[in-house]
């Protein structure tokens, strides 16, 4: 691992950013009563997660492309999951903006607005060789999927 700026891990930050920019002003109805009911641990694991990913996406150079390799296509299927997850987010827009719409799956994975962008930095870890990043991923994760997990549970 070697320090030094990612503009791989900066390009999705951006990429998330962005769409969540938007939704603050297109959230769906009734959301506000669906977050009070936040697991307080999910909740605390997913800003841990947050903060971590976010940080160690920018600061390690090994998740910029090297050379041309089999290992490459660890950082192709990163951008597909990222490509996926700006699909979803066009879908949401489209849509009629409710909860069942916000917590909807895409290709078959649940909850997509949650899954896909933490599996793509997963696979960017490992594209990286980034243990630190792996972990920040998983406790991410399991915070931010588990509470999206809980408010489709309440919507069904």
């Amino acid at each position: 691992m070697h320090f030094g700026f990612s503009y791989v891990g900066f390009t999705f930050l951006i990429l998330l950013m962005v769409p969540n920019l938007f939704w603050t002003k297109h959230k769906p109805k009734d959301y506000e009563e669906y977050v009070v009911n936040e697991n307080k641990i999910l909740l605390c694991l997913e800003r841990v997660g947050e903060v971590a990913v976010s940080l160690l996406s920018l600061i390690f150079s090994d998740l910029n492309p090297k050379r041309l390799s089999v290992w490459e296509l660890w950082l192709f299927a990163a951008c597909m999951l990222m490509l996926c997850y700006e699909i979803y987010w066009v879908r949401y827009f489209r849509s009629s903006k409710t909860m069942k719409d916000f917590y909807s799956s895409l290709l078959g994975v649940p909850v997509a607005g949650a899954s896909l962008p933490v599996m793509a930095f997963f696979l960017l870890a490992i594209y990286g060789r980034n243990p630190f990043l792996a972990v920040a991923v998983i406790v991410l994760g399991i915070g931010h999927i588990g509470i999206h997990l809980d408010h489709r549970k309440e919507i069904l």
